[in-house]
This record gives C-alpha cells, sequence and structure tokens, in this order.
C-alpha cells in the first residue's frame, strides 16, 4: 500500500501554530479536516488529500475523557457540514524535546482512522516552531489498530521538494512565525477547553485569528 501525498494549507498550519504558541508549556491536541481526490481503479491507490483546516480541542484535558470524545463528535459534524471530513490528528507535546505521538494520540487517531483509512498524525516539533521549517513530523499507521509510526525520510523529509508531505503556500511556516512575533494572532485563538469555559469563542472557525 503506498502512502497518498498530503497537501496543507496555510489556514490549517497557522491554526496548528497558533495553539501551540499560545500554550507553549502544556500538550495541546486538534484535528484536521479535509478532502480526498479519488484515486485510481485500484484498491491500492490513494487519492491526495487537501487538508484544509485544523479545529483544535483540547490544552487541559488532553485524555481520552469524555471533553475529549465530544470535541471530536463535534470536530466531525463541523467537517461534514462543509462537505468535508476528519482526516487526521495534531498534538504538540510539553517537553520541548519530545517528538512522540503520545498514546491518547494513537487512540484518537486511531478513532479517525477507523473512519478516513488514509488518516495521519502530525507531532509538533517543538525544536523547529520560530524558525523557517514546517514544524510537523508525520505518523502514519498501516491499520487503525497497529502501532503509528513516523514516517521514515528514506527519500525526501517532510516539506522539502519532492516529499508527499507539502505545504500549499511554501511560505507558510516562516509567515505563520510574523503573525505570532508581529501581530499576537494566537492570542485570538481558542480551542474547545476554551469555549468550555467562555461559548461565545468560536473554537470551530477562530475566524478572529486568521490574518
Amino acid at each position: 500500500m503506498t502512502t497518498p501525498s498530503y497537501t496543507i494549507s496555510a489556514e490549517a498550519y497557522y491554526k496548528i501554530f497558533f495553539h501551540t504558541a499560545k500554550h507553549p508549556h502544556q500538550p495541546v491536541n486538534g484535528v484536521l479536516v479535509g478532502t480526498q481526490e479519488r484515486g485510481g481503479n485500484s484498491q491500492a491507490t490513494h487519492g491526495s488529500i487537501t487538508i484544509a483546516d485544523a479545529v483544535p480541542l483540547l490544552h487541559h484535558w488532553t485524555s481520552l475523557s469524555p471533553m475529549m470524545e465530544i470535541g471530536l463528535d463535534l470536530a466531525t459534524q463541523h467537517a461534514e457540514s462543509m462537505g468535508m471530513k476528519v482526516v487526521g490528528y495534531y498534538q504538540a507535546c510539553e517537553r520541548l524535546d519530545d517528538t512522540a505521538l503520545a498514546p491518547v494520540g494513537e487512540k484518537v487517531a486511531g478513532k479517525v482512522k477507523a473512519s478516513f483509512p488514509d488518516a495521519v498524525a502530525f507531532v509538533i516539533d517543538n525544536q523547529k516552531l520560530g524558525t523557517m521549517e514546517g514544524a510537523l513530523i508525520p505518523y502514519i499507521a498501516q491499520t487503525p489498530t497497529s502501532n503509528w509510526r513516523p514516517v521514515p525520510p528514506t527519500e525526501f523529509q517532510a516539506f522539502t521538494p519532492g516529499s508527499k508531505f507539502q505545504f500549499s503556500d511554501p511560505s507558510t511556516p516562516v509567515e505563520a512565525v510574523r503573525l505570532v512575533q508581529e501581530h499576537n494572532l494566537h492570542f485570538a485563538f481558542g480551542d474547545f477547553d476554551d469555549h468550555l469555559e467562555d461559548v461565545t469563542i468560536d473554537w470551530l472557525r477562530n475566524r478572529s485569528c486568521l490574518p
């Protein structure tokens, strides 16, 4: 089975970046929303995936809790209302050097994969935040119940020319840093945890934090 290609929109990356920047000393997580092109006639052929948006879930209760389940259900309904699907999961760890997909992340990503076979998970590389590089490490699993493993850079590292993981706009990582450093847009960002404390926060769309 071949790995499909994944293209991340600027909006999706900004939201992942803002989520991490707003809570730099806490674990954060969320899901990725997008679409998939139709593949060929072979079942082994997978169409390319566009990750159009990110929906942030939690920064307090990042265990597999009822709040996680509710947030995931609401994010799924939101994606379907826009004619899209939940196609992946993302997380950032609280330790700077930790790039492992946490056990709860594997479980949530497995739930996503059960509905979307080509689901991907990303772990934020905290050491690349604030640089010109894409700060995402992709993980994939062959089945919903198999272990999630980082995509081996056998030929091309993610987000470099020739990789199956790309940004729709190559300048996205640099622009994300600028939006945080110069405009503090991450302070306008809210996740499901924030929404539970203040129901006026539009965590599903986060339009107020977009440039």
